[in-house]
């Protein structure tokens, strides 16, 4: 069948015999790489509906640059070309596939992100489990798309013989450029070991609670470098991830999203605690923000004018926990002012008279 097929090619016009090879090897490539791509679409929708569409969507483009390029390699390395036109030719072709397969690579790790991703819905009230492991996954991803990405830079410059002398130049002296690079680059890489301590001991995790300078917010992206937090009112605080090593923070979502919420007020004396105990746990019993775990008053003070009481109240997480607050604070709040209102905080001028008197007589 070779024979065949060589002896009709040099039938035809030499003009015409290279482009009629590479011509029918591009073709043939990419029959063969849409058969290749419907077989695995049929299989994984039979498996998964959704799973399907992700791979369509990811691999389907670069598979059908990789199948005709690689049978355009093939052909051009064998016996149909001859060896005085393949050379730079055969170069240029191997340096697309490489990129070729570099792109197909990155993104099949996009497609084993996503379908990981669809597995864990962060939305959902307790969602630790998930939290960590989308935190991982973020971060193995982008480290295996800078490596990928560096490796298939090292390919592409080993094709040239310049280059290969100019590294063999570079890993002379690798000594003297090791330690400037290492000056260099210090924090770069001591944030990109602390990102991997990160992703792993996980001190942080996607969608976390924090308090960072101050700041209330969720951690909204991890990246190589940085923590963006996305703060309540809207603003993002970039953070470099050595912060997260070095210092102190806080994390209210660190094994749980429970939280628990003081109120406190301030009434006179002669205001009836159990009077308050009893309004609270009526509020409370059908409160769609409290999770019925605590829901408590206590005396916490006692000051010359006032004492100070504190109602702690538990929430499932942090937004509930401080809108529960804001609502049992009002709710006391006007309770007192209607039902208890000689106990609102007074000023006691014989109190003050007889503090003047004794500082008089010393």
């Amino acid at each position: 069948m070779e024979a065949n097929l060589n002896e009709w090619l040099n039938n035809l016009p030499a003009l015409l015999r290279l482009p009629t090879i590479l011509a029918g090897a591009l073709v043939l490539g990419w029959v063969i790489a849409k058969i290749i791509m419907q077989v695995l679409y049929w299989n994984f929708r039979r498996w998964n509906g959704d799973m399907s569409k992700i791979l369509k969507q990811h691999i389907n483009g670069p598979v059908s640059y990789l199948g005709p390029l690689l049978m355009a390699n093939i052909v051009w390395n064998s016996s149909l070309v001859p060896e005085e036109t393949s050379g730079i030719w055969a170069k240029t072709l191997v340096i697309v596939l490489i990129i070729i397969v570099a792109w197909l690579l990155l993104r099949v790790i996009d497609m084993v992100a996503d379908i990981i991703r669809e597995q864990f819905d962060i939305k959902v009230e307790d969602n630790l489990d998930e939290r960590k492991i989308l935190t991982q996954l973020q971060y193995i991803r982008r480290v295996s798309e800078v490596v990928l990405f560096v490796i298939a830079l090292a390919l592409i410059l080993l094709q040239f013989e310049g280059v290969r002398k100019v590294g063999t130049g570079i890993l002379t002296s690798a000594g003297v450029l090791g330690i400037i690079v290492g000056f260099a680059a210090q924090r770069s890489i001591a944030n990109l070991l602390a990102g991997f301590q990160i992703a792993f001991t996980q001190p942080i995790r996607i969608d976390d609670v924090v308090i960072v300078e101050g700041e209330w917010g969720r951690v909204e992206e991890i990246t190589l470098t940085y923590v963006v937090i996305k703060i309540w009112d809207q603003r993002r605080l970039v953070v470099p991830l050595q912060y997260f090593i070095d210092k102190t923070f806080q994390n209210w979502t660190r094994t749980t999203s429970e939280l628990l919420g003081t109120v406190f007020l301030y009434v006179d004396y002669t205001f009836p605690v159990e009077v308050l105990r009893r309004e609270l746990t009526d509020f409370l019993e059908n409160h769609r923000l409290w999770d019925q775990r605590v829901g408590i008053v206590q005396v916490t003070d006692s000051k010359p004018d006032v004492m100070e009481i504190r109602l702690l109240v538990s929430a499932t997480n942090a937004g509930n926990a401080f809108d529960l607050r804001c609502e049992v604070r009002e709710h006391m709040i006007n309770f007192i002012q209607q039902e208890q209102p000689e106990s609102l905080p007074k000023m006691r001028m014989q109190y003050y008279n007889d503090l003047k008197d004794a500082s008089l007589k010393e």
